[in-house]
């Protein structure tokens, strides 16, 4: 791969009434431009991830990083969206851009709003990352399509509601260390686990911790070639990307097996010339803890119906074998819908160049890797990423 990450930036997620899409993009587009050392004028294209499927009422938003700067006028500007994976999909189309030549430096930017919209009308909207003619009626919306997700891999695998909790609380206890995270709360095992007023059932076996928050937030990248890199403050490489797309109605595949995922990771570990194993980390897209729990699974952590093991077994801990989601994840974190792919490759970028926060910084990580997720394994994107040495 011919593509380094050479500057990031990343507001917190949460909750933020004096914000807009536009403020957002603006103060990490030049956050990162600074964090780079470039200038706007050195920026050859411009990639905007945005989900808007109607969180915002601006639609045609890929011109509103020009407001950043002046000198961005006139650059090539798109917007890209692919669900809960659209962050990702803005990184990989930037990716594309400098292998083919046709882009030296490329800015790219991941945003969403979503804390300004009623709760029925956000759930509205994400179920369109759904198959409508199957699930468009589905109780509880998104978190609804994941319920039965759950209830089904539950009948063909026993209850996993310890390993759902164990996986909620490693992510909230990660993400206290994340100044970036909406919630930097450890609530313990023995919360996440049991049914209460502040932890209800939402769809299915689903808690309240369960399931990643309603979010707004941004986060951007500066990507160039890897020898321009060379010469830059900090680079990390883009050691190898993969992008597979499934069927998106669930009842033409195996929804318990996340097939698209596990195309997604072997192509890339192909590509990057190694093994899972080799990885440091993995930031995964826990959207919902049984999310996390099948990715085990689909990335080749563990055979199927058997991811329970990687969290009980402490494999997935920030001291185990494979730590997964240091940050805290979506589930601590937040889940902006553009933001949250390019927020992992940051994430993994700070990792890997020593600059994640202190708490939050592994010990000497060597290869990242990221798989995010849009719809239920619908577009799936996995990135693996190496520091420059």
């Amino acid at each position: 791969m011919t593509a380094s990450i050479v500057g990031w930036a990343h507001t917190p997620f949460g909750k933020f009434d004096a914000e807009t899409v536009e403020s957002l993009v603006v103060k990490v587009a030049t956050e990162a431009l600074s964090d780079a050392g470039i200038s706007a004028e050195d920026v050859d294209e411009i990639v905007l991830g945005h989900f808007n499927a109607g969180f915002s009422p601006q639609d045609f938003t890929a011109s509103l990083v020009l407001q950043a700067d002046p000198k961005l006028r006139f650059k090539p500007a798109t917007r890209v969206e692919n669900a809960c994976a659209t962050g990702s999909a803005a990184v990989h189309q930037g990716i594309r851009a400098i292998a083919s030549g046709a882009a030296k430096i490329v800015l790219v930017v991941g945003v969403e709003q979503m804390t300004r919209t009623p709760g029925p009308e956000i759930g509205k909207y994400l179920l369109k990352a759904s198959y409508l003619p199957e699930d468009g009626d589905t109780v509880g919306g998104f978190a609804g399509v994941f319920g039965k997700i759950a209830q089904g891999y539950f009948q063909k695998y026993g209850d996993q509601s310890d390993a759902l909790a164990m996986i909620a609380a490693k992510n909230h206890k990660n993400g206290v260390a994340n100044p970036y995270a909406q919630m930097r709360k450890d609530f313990g095992y023995e919360f996440c686990r049991s049914e209460s007023e502040k932890n209800p059932f939402v769809a299915g076996p689903l808690k309240r911790t369960d399931c990643s928050l309603v979010s707004d937030g941004a986060a951007a990248l500066v990507l160039t070639d890897s020898e321009t890199a060379k010469t830059m403050g900090k680079a990390v490489n883009i050691k190898a990307t993969a992008h597979a797309q499934d069927f998106l109605p669930m009842s033409k595949r195996d929804i318990l097996q996340f097939e698209g995922c596990t195309v997604a990771w072997q192509r890339a570990l192909q590509k990057a010339g190694v093994q899972l194993s080799d990885l440091s980390f993995v930031e995964t897209h826990d959207c919902f803890t049984v999310a996390e729990l099948i990715e085990y699974e689909a990335m080749g952590l563990t055979p199927k119906g058997q991811g329970a093991r990687a969290i009980l077994e402490g494999w997935t801990q920030k001291d185990g074998k494979l730590p997964v989601n240091p940050s805290g994840g979506l589930k601590a974190k937040g889940h902006p819908i553009g933001a949250t792919g390019v927020s992992m490759h940051v994430m993994t970028a700070m990792q890997l160049t020593g600059q994640a926060p202190e708490a939050m910084q592994l010990n000497n990580p060597q290869l990242g890797g990221i798989f995010n997720m849009g719809g239920a394994a619908v577009a799936n994107y996995v990135s693996v990423l190496e520091p420059v040495k």
